[in-house]
């Protein structure tokens, strides 16, 4: 009887009936899922430090070694564990564990829809316009990946201008007798997130049980900097050949100082073209918002007549290049 009253109903009658009966099942999955993971809370932390997640490519003597490192919670719920087999997901988890936020992806998406869900519907009881309905709907996806970018962008950069200090206290442990390992311990103790931290994973993978030389891996494969993996190349080749590695930690420490100097001066002689562009970006949308508030009329035609449409669509896109044009010109490579 549900289904014949959905089909007699209009399109967005039928679409609001549809969401009507979706939005509550879902509130419900949701809530579920928050009490599932609250009882099963201290199982996942012993989880998080026993097992993980192997990488690619990595080989270890024992099978049960594996990549010892902390990894986000298991997703519960068979829609999440369908969303794990996208490799969008994957993606989407390789950028929280770098990031270093503890949330499973494909928990997150289901957190997501649920959200999106409730929003469209309350929006369509409120009559709110399709479109912009939709445009919520998909900022509530696309929001949340762009602080996620900006998060994981903002803890590179921080990691990289740690990465000195963090290989002179290398340099100055192993000059003191210490082994490399417990280097790792030192910078883990002595410097704060992300460097501290990243290293402190090595060394706790190390002390479960993994090579030295997996560990550093995994690390350069977390984080996939530039830096990071000359570094790791250079421990690895030291390992088999021999030689002094503190003298070559500090070799590293000061290419990568006068990197990060000349970066700061590309970035002082391009900051009046990326000032431009933000500039010309902005001020399309700052002139359309003064001529809504002073002739509303006048401004709405740009939205409602087909040529306005066929203007406002042909400025956006053409902003739109330019700030990709001047985005490439200014982002110089050091």
């Amino acid at each position: 009887m549900m289904t014949a009253a959905i089909l007699a109903m209009g399109g967005n009658d039928a679409v609001l009936m549809a969401l009507l009966v979706v939005g509550p099942l879902m509130a419900f999955y949701g809530v579920y899922q928050l009490v599932a993971d609250l009882k099963a809370a201290p199982r996942k932390k012993i989880e998080q430090r026993l097992r993980g997640r192997g990488q690619p490519g990595m080989r270890t003597a024992k099978a049960n070694a594996g990549d010892i490192r902390r990894h986000a919670p298991k997703a519960i719920g068979a829609m999440s564990n369908y969303l794990a087999t996208f490799s969008a997901t994957e993606k989407l988890q390789t950028i929280l564990d770098q990031a270093n936020i503890n949330w499973n992806a494909s928990q997150l998406l289901v957190n997501l829809t649920l959200g999106a869900s409730i929003a469209l519907a309350l929006m369509l009881l409120l009559k709110v316009p399709l479109l912009v309905a939709l445009g919520v709907v998909g900022a509530i996806y696309v929001l949340p990946i762009v602080y996620l970018t900006w998060k994981l962008k903002q803890r590179i950069n921080k990691l990289v201008g740690q990465l000195p200090d963090v290989f002179e206290l290398l340099g100055q442990a192993l000059r003191a007798g210490h082994s490399l390992a417990s280097g790792m311990q030192v910078v883990a103790s002595e410097l704060p997130d992300p460097a501290g931290t990243e290293f402190g994973r090595v060394f706790q993978e190390q002390n479960l049980g993994l090579k030295i030389e997996d560990a550093l891996t995994n690390l350069a494969n977390r984080m996939d900097v530039l830096d990071v993996r000359f570094f790791v190349t250079a421990v690895l080749i030291q390992r088999q050949t021999g030689g002094d590695l503190a003298e070559v930690l500090d070799k590293i420490s000061g290419v990568i100082r006068d990197r990060i100097k000349l970066h700061m001066t590309v970035l002082a002689l391009t900051a009046e073209g990326r000032l431009s562009g933000a500039v010309l970006l902005a001020l399309p949308l700052v002139v359309f918002g003064a001529m809504l508030k002073i002739n509303y009329e006048y401004a709405t035609t740009l939205l409602t007549h087909p040529t306005g449409q066929m203007m406002a669509t042909f400025a956006a896109v053409s902003m739109l290049m330019g700030w990709v044009m001047i985005k490439k010109i200014i982002n110089i490579k050091v």
